[in-house]
Order: C-alpha cells, then sequence, then structure tokens
C-alpha cells in the first residue's frame, strides 16, 4: 500500500510539470490552430536560466531562497520576451496555417538548438537545493522540493482555469478557440486573442521550466523529452481541451510512473505510445477532444 502511495505522489509531481507544459500546448492550438514544436525551447530557457543565475547570485551573497526568486522571474521573463519574439516575426504570419507553422516551428527549434548550446554549453547544469527536507504524506516521503512544485502547479492550473471561465479574455480566448468565425463577427479582436494565447502559453512554459529546475538537471536539450511527452498529452486528451491536457498529462505520468518502477523505462515509453495508438483508434479527436 506504501508503495502505491508512493508512486502515486511521484506521478503527480511529474505530472504536474507535464500538465503546465501541456497546457501551454493546447492553449496555442486551440487558439491558432498551430502546433509550435519550439514550445520545449521556452521551457529550456527558463530552465537554463534559473539554473545559471541561482548558484551565481547565491555565490554573491544573497540568501537562496531570494536568489532562487529572482532568477526565477528573471528565467520567465526571458523566455517569455523570445516567445514574443518568436510570435511577432514568425508565428503571427502563419495563424491556423499547419503546414506553414510546422516548417516555421521546426525552422525555431534547428536556431534555438545551436544558440542555446552556444550560449550555455553543453554541460548539466544543476541548481542547489532551495527547500532542504522531506515531508510525509500516508507513511510516504516527497521532498519539500517537489511538494512544492505541485503546489505550485495546482495554483496555476486552477488560476488558468478560473481565468478561462470567469474572466472576458478566458471567454473571448474560448469562444475563438470554438469558431474563431463567427467570434469575430461578435466583435472580438481575434488578431490580440492570438497574442494573448500565444503568450499565456509561453508563460505557462517558462513557469514550468522555472519550477522544474530545482529538482532535476538541466541542459540545452531539457525541452525535448517533456515536448514529446507534453504532446502525448494533448493528443489523449485531446487537442484543445484544457481538460483533456490535464487528464492526458496525469494519464503519461502514471504510465511513465508505475510502468518504470514495475518493468522499466523502456517499456514505460513503449506503453505510453500504445496508450496514444489505442486512444486515437477509439477517440480520434482525444478523450476529451471536441470539433
Amino acid at each position: 500500500m506504501q508503495t502505491a502511495i508512493q508512486l502515486t505522489l511521484t506521478s503527480l509531481q511529474i505530472g504536474a510539470v507535464y500538465i503546465l507544459f501541456s497546457l501551454g500546448l493546447t492553449l496555442i492550438f486551440g487558439v491558432m490552430r498551430i502546433v509550435n514544436f519550439a514550445h520545449g525551447h521556452l521551457f529550456a530557457v527558463s530552465a537554463l536560466a534559473v539554473a545559471w543565475a541561482v548558484p551565481w547570485l547565491a555565490g554573491n551573497g544573497l540568501p537562496i531562497l531570494p536568489a532562487y526568486l529572482l532568477a526565477a522571474v528573471g528565467g520567465i521573463a526571458i523566455a517569455m520576451a523570445l516567445g514574443l519574439l518568436m510570435y511577432v516575426t514568425g508565428f503571427r504570419f502563419f495563424q491556423r496555417d499547419m503546414v506553414g507553422s510546422f516548417i516555421l516551428s521546426i525552422g525555431l527549434v534547428l536556431l534555438l538548438d545551436g544558440v542555446l548550446l552556444k550560449v550555455f554549453g553543453g554541460a548539466v547544469r544543476p541548481v542547489p537545493e532551495i527547500f532542504p527536507g522531506n515531508i510525509s504524506i500516508f507513511g510516504a516521503a516527497i521532498t519539500n522540493q517537489r511538494f512544492a512544485l505541485c503546489i505550485a502547479a495546482i495554483l496555476i492550473t486552477a488560476s488558468l482555469y478560473w481565468a478561462l471561465t470567469r474572466t472576458k479574455l478566458g471567454k473571448a480566448l474560448r469562444a475563438v478557440s470554438i469558431d474563431h468565425e463567427a467570434a469575430m463577427l461578435q466583435g472580438v479582436p481575434y488578431n490580440r486573442m492570438a497574442l494573448a494565447g500565444f503568450m499565456i502559453a509561453s508563460g505557462l512554459a517558462a513557469l514550468a521550466g522555472a519550477l522544474i529546475a530545482p529538482v532535476t538537471i538541466v541542459s540545452p536539450v531539457i525541452g525535448a523529452d517533456y515536448l514529446i511527452k507534453g504532446f502525448i498529452a494533448v493528443i489523449v486528451g485531446g487537442l484543445g481541451s484544457v481538460p483533456g491536457a490535464i487528464l492526458g498529462g496525469l494519464f503519461v505520468a502514471g504510465i511513465e510512473t508505475f510502468g518504470s518502477f514495475y518493468f522499466d523505462p523502456s517499456s514505460a515509453t513503449v506503453a505510453i505510445f500504445l496508450l496514444v495508438i489505442a486512444v486515437l483508434l477509439v477517440r480520434p479527436k482525444g478523450l476529451l477532444g471536441h470539433g
């Protein structure tokens, strides 16, 4: 029983990051009907900035928690600035153009791979422990850092869901994702909504990167693995569906955790892809997809 609780907690820790990552992907697809393969680089930029800045700030006498918070703010700001640059110079010209946006995002992936390797080098960068110690939940241990990550992810996800369902901006984004032409006829400024959706998605990727940095080894290629898992999550849950992205992220994390423990990581990866195949055969638009 304790093993099951421990694995469940581990799944929630991993799923918290997958959810934040996949929410950005599904938001971009829902509003702009494009797939951004460079989304993982926004995640990587934020994580790399945190991994570089925290040791430097701490080495200059700043306490570790303020150093992390300051580095996280800086990393998120840099990642969002990069997201804005990507939108203004590229994606705004390929809205609702799957082929054009695909080619553009692949080009950005190749460009940013080279830039990140040039700027940060290929070495991994650990982040000093921010919240030392462990806590016990139903007899299972979890580090304070991972617990803080889960709480932050829950709060961010809940805030996003509330904003999408209760605020004027959120309702406009949902209207555009359902039928952008009808929304425009009702006075919804589509271009503004596309920019808002892209920037919110960039912010989610940046937040996920800043949150994951203290609990993993950061490298310039960290975004690639999360990009694959994030796409799997939104495909399983349904492209354009926020609840689907949450459900898909938890599914992927659960299979990865339990499969790796009872079998091996390779078997868990195979099981994840089998899940995608099974879901698409039964529900081609995903579990909660629509349209």
